[in-house]
């Protein structure tokens, strides 16, 4: 059973005494031998402690020989650092708090253009939320940022939780001055902008003139995370 190293926490799946299999995020080990239990994040982001009595004979001894991983070399410092440090905000609940978490990838940024009140916003949103929960928790090689071009920090709060977003988002008075200062292609929504982190563009929603859509950015990155 192979393991994802993701700094201090670690996805693979997991097997209880019945035989059933689901894939979790090991954050941290608890207690020992008849207490020892583990705790883990949920698909949906929450947490969850399972006691390894409760787990199949060869996990509960994974468990049990579970160590930290090695932290992780810090990530290069990125064009859109000075940007992005301290202005991003992500759902919580029902408001907005400020992103204490790690948000810098490795690799890539996947920049989403989008808006409250863009009709084909709405119906690509949700299978780019289903795409971000499918594949960020195995993957600290991408991060996607929202860029709003809504009027009001409320507005962006309701878009947000209307469609369950789990992602970073910039705050709104910094919106403007990151289109102006990286003006990437497209001035439709919904726009994708796929980046390395030092800002060269890898793929977008648009070739030339012609809006392509947002889908083949997104598959694109799908095939690079593969590799």
């Amino acid at each position: 059973m192979a393991l994802v190293d993701l700094a201090s926490a670690e996805v693979t799946s997991w097997t209880n005494k019945e035989g059933k299999s689901i894939k979790l995020e090991l954050v941290t080990a608890t207690g020992k031998d008849d207490t020892l239990a583990g705790v883990f994040r949920l698909p949906n982001g929450r947490m969850a402690t399972i006691k390894a009595s409760d787990l199949s004979e060869a996990d509960a001894k994974l468990l049990a020989d579970w160590k930290p991983a090695t932290v992780a070399a810090a990530v290069a410092p990125s064009v859109f650092d000075k940007f992005l440090n301290g202005n991003l905000v992500r759902l919580a609940g029902k408001s907005f708090k400020n992103c204490k978490d790690d948000t810098k990838p490795s690799k890539y940024y996947l920049f989403y253009y989008t808006a409250s009140w863009c009709g084909p916003c709405h119906r690509f949103t949700p299978k780019l939320v289903e795409f971000y929960n499918t594949y960020k928790p195995a993957s600290d090689e991408f991060e996607l940022v929202l860029v709003t071009s809504d009027r009001s920090e409320e507005e962006m709060r309701k878009y947000a939780e209307e469609m369950k977003m789990p992602w970073p988002q910039l705050r709104l008075t910094s919106a403007e001055g990151f289109k102006r200062q990286f003006r990437h292609p497209g001035d439709g929504i919904p726009n994708l902008v796929l980046t390395n982190t030092q800002g060269e563009l890898l793929k977008t929603s648009y070739e030339g003139e012609e809006y392509l859509g947002p889908h083949v950015v997104m598959d694109h990155l799908a095939k690079l995370l593969k590799k």
